[in-house]
């Protein structure tokens, strides 16, 4: 065997038990990161889906509130009803409050998104919707 090749296999049979263990070590720095990216992305997706629960029940309470006839406290009624149906352990804690100047009116929503990390709260909501009050008015 020319001297080329035997050192060829002595250098790749000195790198092979070098590198021993090196997988588990580099495993043991990646893998807490990944796991905490993991979960950043889960926790992100939770919170994103609290706030368009809010923003549905925020809606529907406007879409109530704002018909003709209607006052705020229908909104305020028909946005906890939502929220009763869809909320579930999403969207905790959570109030409705409806407000109106005679011309507009306003519904908001807020809570705390359910968190992925025991003993520690979620993260705030709050979605509000607001539009004019319908009214009929004579003409012709």
């Amino acid at each position: 065997m020319p001297d080329g090749d035997r050192l060829k296999a002595w250098w790749r049979g000195r790198r092979w038990r070098d590198d021993r263990g090196d997988t588990a070590i580099q495993m043991a720095i990646v893998y807490p990161f990944v796991l905490l990216a993991t979960i950043a992305v889960i926790q992100a997706s939770m919170w994103y889906y609290a706030r368009q629960i809010a923003l549905t029940a925020a809606r529907e309470g406007l879409t109530a509130a704002r018909s003709y006839q209607a006052s705020p406290a229908d909104g305020t009624a028909r946005a906890r009803e939502v929220l009763g149906r869809a909320a579930g352990d999403s969207l905790r804690g959570y109030s409705v409050t409806a407000s109106s100047n005679g011309q507009r009116v306003q519904v908001q929503v807020s809570g705390t998104a359910m968190s992925m990390i025991p003993g520690v709260s979620g993260l705030q909501v709050k979605q509000s919707a607001s539009g004019p009050v319908e009214r009929w008015v004579p003409g012709g």
